[in-house]
C-alpha cells in the first residue's frame, strides 16, 4: 500500500502557523494519511485535541487505525464543509483549522480510484465513493456545452469546446468506461502540448473539482472556519492551483476589509467589523522539499488569524 509514501507539503510551515496553544482544539479538514494530524498532536499536550474531517472512507479506516491508542484524535467522515456539525459535540472553541486541499497520493496512486491519467482503472475520481456521481456518469451523459464550461472553468483549459466535442462524438459510438481511455480522447484533441505536462492534465483536473464540489466546498470551509474559530485563532489554507488559491486570497482580503458599505455613508474604519488578519505573506516550498516532493512545485500556504473583539470594530 502507497500510505506510508505519503508526503505532507508544507508540513513543518503548516505546523508552525497552525498551534498557537498546546491545549486547544484543532481541525485538520483533509486528514488524508494523517502527516499533518500526526505533526499537530506532537506539539499538543494531553489537553490538546485534534478534529480530523474526510470525504475519504479510506482515510477515516486508516485514521482509526493509526490513531486508535490516542484519545486526543477523534475522525469525522464527511466534507470539511460540514465542519460546524463535525464539532458539533466536541468542547470549547477552536484554536485552529488546516485545510490541505490537495489529493493525497494514495488516491492517486490507486487505479481503482480513477484520478490519475497515467494509470488505468474505472473513471470514477469521487474522494467519498459512498455517494455522488462517478466521473463516467457525468463525462458520458452531460451537454457538449456543459463539458465544455467546465473544463474552462474548473481546468483553465483553453481547448476546451474541442475536447468537449472530441469526447461526445466519441461517447456516441461506446460510452467511456476507463482512465485511460478518455485520456487519450483528450490527448489527441489537445492541439498544442504543454512541455512537461501530460495533454490532459487540465480537464482531469477540472472532471475532479467538478465531480467533487470540491471548490463550493473550500466556499462552505471558509466561512465555517470564521464561525467556529476562537479570537486569535489560526486558518491555515495550503492551495494546489489557482482557482483554490485565488478563492482563500479573495476570501482573507474581503474579510480583512470588512463588508462593503455604499460610498458616502458616515462611517469611520474603526467601525468596520473586521475579522480576518493576514499572517505574513503567501508561503512556498524551500529548494530542499522541492527536490524531495514535487507535489509541492505548485502549493502555495496561507495564513489568517480571527481577529478579537478588539479588532472586529
Amino acid at each position: 500500500m502507497s500510505q506510508e509514501l505519503h508526503r505532507s507539503v508544507l508540513l513543518r510551515e503548516a505546523v508552525d502557523a497552525l498551534v498557537t496553544d498546546p491545549g486547544g482544539l484543532y481541525i485538520d479538514g483533509t486528514f488524508g494519511r494523517g502527516g499533518h494530524s500526526a505533526a499537530i498532536l506532537e506539539r499538543l499536550n494531553e489537553n490538546g485535541r485534534v478534529l480530523a474531517i474526510d470525504k475519504d472512507p479510506d482515510a477515516v479506516t486508516y485514521a482509526k487505525e493509526r490513531f486508535a491508542g490516542d484519545p486526543r484524535l477523534s475522525i469525522w467522515h464527511g466534507s470539511f464543509a460540514d465542519m460546524d456539525r463535525a464539532a458539533a459535540t466536541e468542547v470549547g472553541r477552536v484554536t485552529g483549522v488546516l485545510l490541505d486541499l490537495g489529493v493525497s497520493s494514495p488516491q492517486l496512486d490507486q487505479a481503482e480510484r480513477g484520478f490519475s491519467f497515467m494509470q488505468d482503472g474505472p473513471l470514477d475520481m469521487r474522494m467519498d465513493t459512498t455517494s455522488g456521481i462517478s466521473a463516467a456518469e457525468w463525462v458520458n451523459t452531460e451537454s457538449e456545452a456543459e463539458l465544455a464550461r467546465v473544463f474552462k472553468e474548473y481546468g483553465e483549459e483553453r481547448f476546451a469546446r474541442r475536447m468537449a466535442g472530441a469526447i461526445v462524438r466519441r461517447r456516441a459510438e461506446r460510452p467511456f468506461e476507463r482512465t485511460l481511455d478518455l485520456a487519450e480522447v483528450v490527448k489527441e484533441a489537445n492541439p498544442a502540448w504543454e512541455k512537461g505536462k501530460h495533454p490532459a492534465t487540465r480537464v482531469f483536473q477540472a472532471i475532479r473539482i467538478h465531480v467533487n464540489g470540491e471548490l463550493e466546498d473550500l466556499r462552505q470551509a471558509l466561512e465555517k472556519s470564521i464561525e467556529l474559530l476562537a479570537p486569535n485563532g489560526r486558518l491555515v489554507v495550503i492551495s494546489f492551483h489557482s482557482l483554490e488559491d485565488r478563492m482563500v486570497k479573495r476570501f482573507i482580503r474581503d474579510k480583512e476589509r470588512g463588508p462593503t458599505l455604499p460610498r458616502g455613508l458616515p462611517v469611520m474604519d474603526s467601525q468596520i467589523v473586521k475579522t480576518l488578519r493576514a499572517v505574513g505573506k503567501a508561503v512556498k516550498a524551500e529548494a530542499e522539499e522541492l527536490g524531495e516532493n514535487l507535489r509541492s512545485r505548485s502549493a502555495v500556504m496561507r495564513v489568517a488569524e480571527k481577529l478579537g473583539t478588539e479588532g472586529a470594530g
